[in-house]
């Protein structure tokens, strides 16, 4: 059940290309968004890093303001690949010395789908939160989703993710972050 489980101290967030063009073009953008600022806050209270991709950014834009303001500048990557695992962010990620990396971002069936393989092919545990990322087609959408899982991809909701790292009520930063759920 390993596999299954986070632990704040084991865990790092993966926000993939929410970028302004992007996020345009994305029926559900705005939940993504809205499920990846959820994530957000609840890495930063529990001072999880998060490391940000960014495709592009002279072209699509930079990463939406209601993410970008809330993370670390140093950890914010330009790429022109598809796949995000670059050798900057592949080295941000391997310095936080965790092995489970939780992902968020555009195109599932693209720019995730690619960078959710070759981390699992470094041997880290990937979680893929399936409202908290988007395509702009469902079947792309779905095919993305299938495609991770059935490669080891551990598919997993906001509230799932919320939740397990949190264990408990009760606590202050169960008091803190209740809120985001609703």
């Amino acid at each position: 059940m390993e596999k299954f489980t986070l632990e704040r101290s084991e865990a790092v967030l993966l926000i993939i290309d929410i970028q302004e063009k992007l996020v345009a073009a994305m029926k559900y953008g705005d939940q993504m968004i809205n499920n990846t600022k959820v994530l957000v806050e609840v890495a930063n209270t529990f001072e999880m890093p998060t490391v940000v991709t960014e495709q592009y950014p002279k072209g699509i834009g930079r990463t939406v303001p209601e993410l970008a303001t809330s993370i670390d500048e140093n950890m914010f990557f330009e790429k022109l690949s598809f796949n995000g695992c670059t050798v900057d962010v592949t080295a941000a990620i391997k310095k936080t010395g965790r092995k489970k990396v939780i992902v968020t971002g555009t195109e599932t069936h693209v720019c995730v789908l690619q960078t959710v393989r070759d981390l699992l092919n470094l041997g880290y545990e990937v979680f893929v939160v399936k409202d908290a990322v988007c395509s702009r087609s469902t079947e792309n959408y779905k095919n993305g989703l299938k495609f991770m899982a059935e490669m080891g991809a551990v598919i997993t909701t906001t509230e799932i993710v919320f939740f397990d790292l949190l264990k408990q009520s009760g606590t202050p930063e169960f008091k803190q972050l209740s809120k985001l759920i609703k």
